[in-house]
C-alpha cells in the first residue's frame, strides 16, 4: 500500500532551521504532484508548498515565500521542505500528500494520500 513517511521535525529557536523529508513507497513516485501542508492547534490544515512531478515547477503559500523551499529526488522517492528563518507562527504539525494529478494544487482535497505528519515547534 501507498506509505508517506514525514521526517525531520523537531524543537528549534526563532530564526533556525530544519528540512523535513518525506519518503514515499508503494505508489510510482515521478508520478505524483508532491505538496506540504501543516496544520496548528485549532486551526485548520493550510497549504505550505507543492512541487511538480519533475521538480520544474513549485508553488508555495505566500507566508512562507522566500523561506521555505520545497525541492524532490525522483530515483529516491522523496520529497524535501527544507524551512529557513523559522518563526513561532510556523509550529504546526507538517504532512505531506501526493496528488496524481497533473498539476500543482493548494488545496487538500485534491490530494490522495498523506503522511502521519511530523511536529515543528518554534520557541520565541
Amino acid at each position: 500500500q501507498v506509505q508517506l513517511v514525514e521526517s525531520g521535525g523537531g524543537l528549534v529557536q526563532t530564526g533556525g532551521s530544519l528540512r523535513l523529508s518525506c519518503a514515499a513507497s508503494g505508489l510510482t513516485f515521478s508520478n505524483y504532484v508532491m505538496g506540504w501542508f501543516r496544520q496548528a492547534p485549532g486551526k485548520e490544515r493550510e497549504f505550505v508548498a507543492a512541487i511538480n512531478r519533475s521538480g520544474s515547477s513549485t508553488r508555495y503559500a505566500d507566508s512562507v515565500k522566500g523561506r521555505f523551499t520545497i525541492s524532490r529526488d525522483n530515483a529516491k522517492n522523496t520529497v524535501y521542505l527544507q524551512m529557513n528563518s523559522l518563526k513561532p507562527e510556523d509550529t504546526a504539525v507538517y504532512y505531506c500528500a501526493a496528488d496524481d494529478s497533473t498539476w500543482v494544487a493548494a488545496i487538500p482535497t485534491r490530494y490522495n494520500y498523506w503522511g502521519q505528519g511530523t511536529q515543528v515547534t518554534v520557541s520565541s
